[in-house]
């Protein structure tokens, strides 16, 4: 029997964002009374909703364009959809604490120890727990991320995409713009603010899906992310 696991943060309004992004602002932009004609209605049921919100917001994955200013022309409507429909692995980091720096040789061992190997095209999750942690408290910014590199070396693998559970995929302030540029260089991309990546940890490889909105030009995407497990 198949089996889906949902990899994403419910969209919602007031939700946290990274920074200076777009607050996320949901409002009602049509009811059914109103389509009825029904003036004053004694209570108004929502037929469609008004958003407000960033491209970056809560589960989305980055454009190579998103990267660097050199990749201007490598917007996610550009990008092949089968970057985002791969096979993946998932990786156990839940020791490590807040603003902890992931390097290559824990990604090395974490492979070694859960008994798996990195493939062209996978797209490699990296689970921490942070989410469930920290998420919508004073230390939610503030999760572990790879190294320069860290990322480096997973590039050099031939991935398709890595992800996180926080919102950047490095430290802020520390190593997350040079994760980036690595990115952008090696051409490959990542997901943030992934959740429930504990649950595909010692299950080995499984199908991932994560498409983004066919955004003309767009940085990035929220994205509906899946693990899929046959």
């Amino acid at each position: 029997m198949t089996e889906i696991i949902d990899l994403s943060q419910e969209i919602y309004a007031g939700m946290p964002v990274y920074k200076s992004l777009p607050e996320v602002k949901i409002s009602v932009h049509n009811t059914h009374e109103a389509w009825e004609g029904i003036e004053n209605p004694t209570h108004s049921t929502p037929s469609v909703y008004k958003l407000e919100m960033g491209e970056h917001t809560g589960t989305h994955v980055d454009a190579i364009n998103h990267m660097d200013k050199q990749y201007a022309d490598q917007s996610i409507d550009k990008m092949p959809l089968s970057s985002f429909y791969t096979e993946g692995i998932c990786l156990d980091f839940r020791h490590k604490g807040l603003q902890a720096l992931i390097d290559t040789t824990a990604l090395q061992k974490s492979i070694a120890a859960a008994q798996l190997e990195i493939k062209k095209g996978d797209t490699v999750l990296l689970c921490t727990n942070h989410y469930q942690k920290h998420f919508g408290t004073e230390n939610w910014g503030k999760g572990p991320g790879i190294t320069a590199a860290a990322a480096e070396w997973l590039g050099e693998q031939g991935i398709a995409a890595f992800g996180v559970e926080t919102m950047s995929p490095g430290v802020p302030g520390i190593s997350n713009k040079a994760v980036h540029k690595v990115c952008g260089r090696l051409n490959f991309t990542h997901y943030e603010n992934l959740v429930n990546l504990e649950a595909l940890l010692g299950r080995g490889r499984f199908q991932f899906i994560g498409l983004p909105l066919k955004i003309r030009g767009g940085t990035g995407s929220p994205v509906r992310a899946v693990a899929i497990f046959k």
